[in-house]
């Protein structure tokens, strides 16, 4: 099933339980195909095991080994004290 971007903002719930069903839902934004929504399942094998991220997909784990972020909740700490005079 092909929708435009206009039709799955006027009822997302209906296409997300075509896509729940089982059907290929493919989204497409000017007459290019942008995204499609397919069925989540639990423990896809597609997933590689002990992957962190997609290789293709190089925005994912670009601060895998950022030293400053090896404590998440300190690092949000020092981001928000802002700088001092």
């Amino acid at each position: 099933m092909e929708i435009s971007v206009k039709e799955l903002r006027g009822s997302p719930g209906k296409y997300i339980k075509q896509a729940a069903r089982g059907t290929d839902v493919v989204v497409t934004l000017r007459g290019k195909r942008v995204a499609r929504l397919v069925p989540y399942v639990e423990n896809a094998e597609t997933v590689a095991e002990g992957a962190e991220y997609a290789p293709e997909d190089e925005i994912f784990g670009m601060w895998a080994e950022h030293i400053d972020t090896t404590d998440v909740d300190t690092y949000v700490r020092l981001l928000r004290q802002g700088r001092r005079s």
